[in-house]
């Protein structure tokens, strides 16, 4: 059956199938063209009763395999770990990716014989050395003979913005972004105080440099952040997901939001199916959120359907996270769940 003739097939443009085949055609992941052209589903793998202290390296290796990640792919490979240190403090560790998420996953890809480093663009914080010890990122990188890339101030390269969702013709990248073979987004499962929910998708916002953008990115805050998140993750050609979701933040998140244990890690070679399936767990419907309805249809899949569960069921799983009492939020909750102010 052609693509044209098949029922209730997706609207896949040529920029959408150049854009999903980036992982297939670099031969890092299985299948995610074939998926996005309405053949199969976006595997999504989640697993429950994780802990930052044993067991996570396991984890995040059957994850990433469970989504069609292939090892034998990655050997010399540059694989850029992007966690979220967005403002780190000490007495919030749950606002940031945990150091033992980061360390167990570069030790995943190392062992597959990839060169591993981790880089990130702190949204609010000019002072990186600072986020790096407050959040204690620092130290275990150094542990573990971990290079760190400062993603702000590095030296960038301009790149056509292959999204069109925003205004802006164009982004700016970090060279670590742009040499990398694959992008591996790291957020902290949480809220977000103006556009819901924080996880694969909006973690790239620290992919783009203050130097250019200014903190907290303010350029991409002017041109629409539902726009401007769609464009990033259009514009990057190689981006897969892992979800701390172990220590979580709901309420006034992204920063001054309460603690949640979860004891979950996500992982996704698709960050819109990913994203979907971690909204679902939290309470909120993706189809609400406004970057993952641009994101549909020519990103990746948020229904269902299209969505194939690996590891645990996440209807098991849901949890509703307490959103702001406010009416942008809580048109996002799929049902019930508890509001604060």
């Amino acid at each position: 059956m052609s693509q044209q003739a098949k029922p209730n097939a997706p609207c896949v443009s040529r920029r959408t199938a150049m854009k999903v085949g980036g992982l297939a055609a670099a031969g890092l992941v299985a299948g995610p063209a074939l998926r996005m052209l309405g053949v199969g589903a976006e595997p999504v793998f989640v697993a429950s009763g994780q802990r930052y202290d044993r067991g996570l390296e396991t984890t995040i290796r059957d994850g990433l395999m469970a989504v069609g990640v292939r090892p034998d792919s990655l050997a010399g490979k540059r694989v850029l770990l992007k966690p979220n240190l967005v403002e780190p403090s000490r007495l919030i560790p749950h606002m940031t990716t945990h150091p033992a998420m980061i360390v167990a996953t570069a030790e995943v890809f190392r062992g597959w014989g990839a060169k591993v480093t981790v880089g990130e663009g702190p949204g609010h914080v000019r002072d990186t050395e600072t986020a790096l010890i407050e959040s204690g990122v620092g130290e275990a990188l150094a542990d573990a003979g971990l290079v760190f890339r400062d993603l702000n101030y590095e030296r960038v390269g301009w790149r056509r913005n292959r999204g069109r969702f925003s205004k802006l013709p164009g982004l700016y990248l970090p060279e670590s972004v742009l040499e990398a073979d694959l992008v591996v987004s790291m957020p902290k499962m949480k809220t977000h105080h103006w556009v819901g929910m924080t996880c694969s998708m909006k973690n790239l916002y620290g992919v783009i440099p203050g130097i250019k953008y200014g903190w907290p990115k303010n350029v991409l805050h002017h041109n629409g952040i539902p726009q401007t998140v769609a464009d990033i993750n259009a514009t990057l050609p190689r981006v897969i997901g892992v979800v701390d979701g172990v220590d979580c933040m709901e309420g006034d998140g992204p920063i001054l939001g309460s603690r949640k244990h979860m004891g979950l890690v996500a992982v996704g070679a698709n960050p819109a199916a990913l994203d979907a399936t971690v909204a679902r767990i939290m309470g909120l419907a993706p189809e609400r959120i406004n970057y993952l309805a641009l994101a549909r249809r020519r990103l990746g899949p948020l229904s269902e359907a299209r969505i194939e569960q690996r590891g645990e069921d996440w209807r098991g799983l849901v949890d509703p996270f307490k959103v702001l009492d406010k009416p942008h939020l809580q048109k996002l909750r799929a049902e019930g769940g508890e509001l604060v102010s």
